[in-house]
């Protein structure tokens, strides 16, 4: 795990110097740069990122343009983070042991700030920069499009916040979380399927497993908020339980989160296994989340 350990520092290294690059093309007469930065530099695993070229690895894909795809998915994932903190949302003043963006800023800044990282997002996959045909540039942004929509991202975070001190089934729950958390992973392995020039069928089957990936990311999520220590993690603890979120945690117990978890991560190890020695790096991806702390 040391290994990955190293694999990963290099992509999340490549990944922001791209991302430097890009901000300095950027006009530098707005306001909304230095929040900006401050919301998507803020000492990320970029674990996206490192699903996108781990699964490229399968397929032989151009590390520039994975990197390229990963850091247009760090910038939604960013500002999925910024909007998340927010008083109206979840409220939280501290991120990876630093000040919220509302925080260190204002709140309209925050928002503008996480909008302004969405839109960077499909500039990068548009822009001229990477060197696809037009029609896989128009996949790439309507299925991006589609994940952090209503239908995706933003649609989990609006169910995750209107399920709070409900009584939810197991199965909405799963279903909220894959929609907030797993279809953005989906698009990771997708992605990679786009590029390649995959038909549906075999997208799916990529897609599938990021979605899964996701939500056992988003387990050990809950896992580490309910039994995690603030000062590794680098926010308060038990925060879930105290606003009444709707988790497998306050559902089945810790116990049974944890089995979930275990199976969970063994039926997506089947299916990245049926890919070959080509996708180590992605079994070791789902095994540094599965494993991880904070």
């Amino acid at each position: 795990m040391s290994n990955f350990s190293g694999k990963l520092s290099k992509i999340a290294n490549n990944t922001d110097r791209f991302l430097r690059g890009v901000f300095l093309k950027q006009k530098n007469n707005s306001g909304l740069i230095k929040p900006m930065k401050y919301g998507i530099f803020s000492g990320g695993k970029r674990l996206r990122s490192a699903i996108v070229v781990n699964t490229g690895k399968i397929f032989n894909i151009n590390y520039k343009k994975l990197i390229m795809v990963g850091s247009a998915i760090e910038c939604i994932h960013s500002y999925s983070l910024i909007h998340d903190d927010l008083p109206s949302m979840d409220n939280d003043d501290l991120r990876r042991g630093k000040l919220s963006v509302h925080k260190k800023f204002n709140e309209f800044t925050a928002i503008l700030a996480g909008n302004s990282l969405l839109t960077l997002a499909f500039e990068i996959l548009s822009g001229n920069n990477l060197k696809v045909s037009e029609n896989c540039k128009n996949q790439l942004v309507n299925t991006l499009s589609m994940c952090s929509g209503h239908s995706g991202l933003a649609g989990g975070q609006y169910s995750d916040l209107t399920f709070e001190n409900k009584s939810i089934l197991k199965k909405d729950t799963i279903n909220m979380q894959k929609k907030k958390t797993g279809e953005l992973f989906g698009f990771c392995c997708e992605s990679v399927a786009i590029l390649k020039g995959l038909n549906f069928k075999k997208r799916k089957k990529l897609r599938d497993i990021g979605v899964d990936i996701g939500l056992l990311f988003q387990t050990i999520d809950d896992l580490i908020d309910y039994q995690g220590d603030s000062s590794v993690v680098g926010k308060p603890t038990r925060r879930d339980q105290k606003k009444g979120k709707a988790t497998l945690i306050n559902l089945i117990g810790y116990k049974e989160t944890v089995n979930f978890a275990k199976n969970l991560k063994k039926i997506i190890d089947k299916k990245i296994k049926k890919y070959g020695t080509k996708a180590n790096d992605l079994l070791e991806s789902v095994e540094f989340i599965a494993e991880r702390k904070f």
